[in-house]
């Protein structure tokens, strides 16, 4: 059975690896990303959100099957949570109505284990209010005090809180449509060639995030994840946040999640 994907994030790294694979299958995917995709679209502005969704029910005939939600930045910048957090759930949420004509809707979003990291709780707190210019003035005072760093994980840790409170409402289960989310370890991608780039880096990067299953992953391997969240046999899985991080979670927090 043919379906129709939404990707963000598609032109490089997960999502073109992913994009690659549903093609491959012989479905049908819709790529947003700046550049080189079906729709170019910038998820840091509300007039590029809006970009997204209209061109999305134009291609598609306002009829999709799945939402890959992955379009992401790790950059110490503004930009980051206008991405991460605004744009991730301007896409789900602004796509979700074109999900009501599939027999298996579903979504997913591209997280990260770094949501395990410490967090800015300002930060995390300013987004799940939905306050865009109150977590983007939050992003530039850590930018201020030198503490950027704390941004990337942040959006990730708001993104996953998200995920869990939305997961079971009636907007998404109530309407057949489960939601969830991956978070990679560290995969080799544009995004993380400072850290793979050499083996010292790569032996640097994985003292800061253990990867003891194979090491640092291909994209390949996320995006076969993405595959089956996004398929029809994925029928009950709500509000779960997959770690494919290679053990990072297991060495991070053990049993503390039972």
């Amino acid at each position: 059975m043919t379906r129709t994907y939404v990707i963000t994030g598609a032109a490089s790294g997960i999502g073109a690896a992913t994009a690659a694979l549903l093609a491959g299958q012989g479905h049908r995917v819709i790529g947003v990303d700046l550049h080189d995709a079906d729709i170019t679209a910038d998820l840091t502005t509300h007039e590029g959100r809006a970009a997204l969704v209209s061109h999305v029910t134009e291609l598609s005939g306002g009829r999709i099957d799945a939402v890959v939600a992955n379009a992401g930045l790790a950059t110490e910048s503004t930009a980051t949570v206008a991405v991460n957090y605004f744009g991730a759930l301007a896409t789900l949420e602004g796509l979700r109505p074109l999900l009501s004509g599939s027999d298996a809707p579903r979504a997913v979003a591209t997280a990260s284990m770094a949501s395990l990291f410490p967090v800015d709780d300002e930060l995390v707190d300013a987004c799940l209010a939905h306050d865009e210019p109150a977590a983007l003035h939050r992003a530039q005072q850590l930018i201020d005090a030198g503490q950027g760093g704390l941004i990337y994980g942040s959006t990730k840790r708001a993104l996953v809180r998200w995920i869990r409170r939305n997961a079971a409402t009636p907007e998404w289960a109530g309407a057949g449509i489960p939601l969830n989310a991956v978070a990679p370890g560290i995969i080799r991608t544009p995004m993380t060639d400072s850290f793979t780039a050499t083996e010292e880096s790569s032996k640097a990067i994985l003292e800061m995030v253990p990867m003891p299953l194979n090491g640092i992953a291909e994209p390949a391997v996320v995006a076969n994840l993405l595959g089956y969240l996004t398929s029809v046999e994925n029928s009950h899985l709500c509000g779960q946040i997959v770690f494919v991080d290679g053990g990072s979670d297991v060495v991070i927090r053990g049993d503390s999640t039972f």
